[in-house]
């Protein structure tokens, strides 16, 4: 069943009666084993969140809403539907570790074969869905920011259900996992100190560990394990998932006043580190999350968004940070105290060239190769570098394709695949060991040879490694603890496997002329915000770029229209869009205004009658379709 109208009941003048579709799964997870219907729910409202744990954009939304679920306890539940986009995120046990590592604190819905995706008509990660207390579809927003668009449907709906008799109150289904105890929790990243011993990010513990040099012994715990923002000595200091770790040259940190930078994640900032006596400082970030405001300036009055990894690179003079969180590199400077956009666009997708022109799709792993700083640029699936160019820096890519083709093969680096790679590092021959996440593998990228090989299988989730005395210690993210999976003189093995693609289904779009239409309908109380210009944006591409013939660009409007060329039945609408909204209250002299944002990349067929029209909802409901 797709999504429909109910043409049974009467429309009201603010919105369509839409009947919800069943929630359709594997099984459900943060229930305590109960399999639930959407009958369940009735009574209450309901908030559909369709996520896939590999998406930065998705776990931002997890958390944008931990405020509204608290606030509407009692009326509200919000039920996590994961369709995944990797093949390993349709495996049970990944599911259930990365439910646990992002406190996801309601309940979720397995939906492997995108079900209950394809039933709903979603077209992007992350997509909001709410259901009034009668099992209507009453809003949809896709991409983040929406949280004080969603709190006023709530209210809205809260008010009319109440009123009708509709409303139920009291507790949801969400019953907490039973936590487990572990030294290291979800660790990301893994350092050497200068004295020989590791420094790892303990990301789910919100710490840091330093071990002696075996890996095992603790020799001291910088962070309060608590999921905070606070700086301070190492028993008091907080972090939200601290991932990558990047130690600063002497002279630099002497200057600095601290030896590590931390990418604090999920706190959108950059932590300096004092080995010394393990005192924490925050040193770049404003705590909120860049939306789209300018990205340069004093690194303590500039947003970051989800910075996942730093490393220390001496061609661009600074720290480069892997900016997950909007597809760009950045670049930090403790010395001066500034911090400034070095890479990307913030178009996810895969482009190389010039690095203002370059497109990344969630870079997590970074690492110093002297005159290349290498980089695993996950979403793609890619292995890329960045390196100094006639004028400036540019961006070239060893390994992937774009952003939906995946696989494990090894053999030539243009036939080789990986799956959702997140850490990088040297080795001591200077071929490049890549973390290859989602296949479980570490990697062997030859630069001199242009081939990919396997140094070794069965890691639980590689998120990070180092190398210790010319032996690599890599970071087992879902075992919980720090391995040597490579020993001294192995041979790397060549996969021969095969290529693999999402699942994601393709949107069958007419050829020729094409309508696209982003629909985006302020929600209630609030205007489009229009006193100082357009008050929304629409940035489109595509991958291959001769797909678009007209229509590319960016400009005010979000209806465009789009001609495709002749002769390309396959490829990718890039799609990034953002509207500005207000308070609607004429009398106040500064109301509160929001800025909601999302990108899509849209896999099409293109055939001679498909529909002629692209519609992406991002906020609101579709009239049209």
């Amino acid at each position: 069943m797709s999504l429909t109208t109910d043409v049974s009941t009467p429309q009201t003048s603010r919105r369509a009666r839409v009947r919800a579709p069943e929630l359709r799964g594997r099984q459900w997870l943060n229930t305590g084993g109960e399999q639930l219907r959407l009958a369940d729910f009735r009574g209450k409202v309901v908030i559909l969140d369709f996520w896939a744990f590999c998406c930065i954009n998705c776990l931002h939304v997890i958390d944008e809403l931990r405020p509204l679920e608290e606030e509407f306890s009692a009326e509200l539940v919000t039920v996590g539907v994961h369709s995944p986009k990797f093949e390993h995120e349709a495996d049970p046990e990944a599911l259930a570790a990365a439910v646990e590592r992002y406190s996801v604190d309601h309940p979720v819905l397995d939906d492997p074969e995108l079900t209950t995706w394809s039933d709903y008509a979603v077209k992007a990660w992350p997509t909001l869905v709410v259901v009034d207390p009668e099992g209507y579809v009453v809003h949809v927003a896709a991409g983040e920011g929406h949280v004080e668009a969603l709190r006023k449907v709530v209210t809205e709906v809260v008010a009319e259900h109440e009123a009708k008799g509709t409303l139920h109150r009291g507790e949801g289904p969400y019953v907490p996992p039973e936590a487990a105890e572990t030294t290291l929790r979800f660790p990301g990243k893994v350092i050497r100190l200068g004295g020989g011993t590791l420094l790892v990010s303990d990301s789910a513990n919100h710490s840091l560990v330093e071990f002696a040099a075996d890996g095992e012994t603790v020799l001291r715990r910088i962070g309060s394990g608590e999921r905070d923002r606070a700086d301070g000595d190492p028993e008091v200091a907080g972090f939200r998932e601290p991932a990558g770790l990047a130690l600063l040259p002497e002279p630099v940190a002497a200057r600095a006043g601290y030896d590590v930078v931390v990418a604090d994640t999920a706190n959108h900032l950059l932590r300096g580190v004092r080995l010394a006596d393990g005192h924490v400082t925050t040193v770049a970030g404003t705590g909120a999350q860049w939306r789209d405001e300018d990205d340069s300036g004093p690194a303590l009055a500039t947003a970051l968004t989800s910075p996942w990894d730093v490393c220390w690179w001496e061609p661009a003079g600074g720290v480069v940070v892997a900016m997950a969180g909007n597809h760009t590199l950045g670049l930090f400077d403790p010395a001066a105290g500034e911090v400034r956009r070095f890479a990307g666009t913030t178009v996810e997708g895969l482009r190389d060239g010039a690095v203002d022109e370059a497109h990344f799709a969630q870079p997590s792993g970074l690492a110093d190769g002297g005159d290349r700083l290498w980089l695993a640029d996950s979403e793609t699936s890619a292995l890329r570098w960045v390196a100094p160019a006639e004028t400036g820096f540019e961006v070239r890519t060893a390994v992937g394709t774009g952003l939906f083709d995946f696989g494990h093969a090894d053999g030539p680096a243009a036939e080789a695949l990986l799956q959702h790679p997140i850490g990088v590092a040297i080795l001591p021959d200077t071929t490049v060991a890549v973390c290859d996440t989602y296949n479980g593998a570490i990697r062997r990228y030859d630069p001199e040879r242009g081939e990919v090989s396997t140094l070794a299988t069965e890691i639980a989730e590689p998120s990070g490694a180092a190398v210790v005395d010319g032996e690599l210690v890599v970071v087992a993210s879902t075992a919980h603890r720090l391995e040597r999976p490579v020993p001294p003189g192995m041979t790397a093995q060549l996969v021969h496997g095969a290529s693999q693609q999402v699942k994601r289904p393709a949107t069958e779009i007419g050829s020729g002329e094409l309508e696209l239409a982003v629909v985006f309908t302020p929600p209630p109380g609030q205007k489009l915000d229009e006193r100082y210009g357009p008050s929304t944006r629409l940035e489109v591409s595509a991958s291959p770029e001769e797909l678009l013939v007209t229509g590319g660009g960016t400009g005010s409007e979000l209806t465009r229209r789009l001609v495709l060329a002749e002769g390309i039945e396959h490829g990718v609408l890039h799609v990034v869009a953002q509207a500005a909204s207000c308070d609607d209250d004429s009398e106040v002299e500064h109301p509160a205004c929001r800025l909601s944002r999302q990108d899509w990349g849209v896999p099409v067929h293109v055939t001679p009658d498909g529909p002629g029209r692209l519609p992406l909802v991002m906020g609101g409901l579709d009239q049209d379709s």
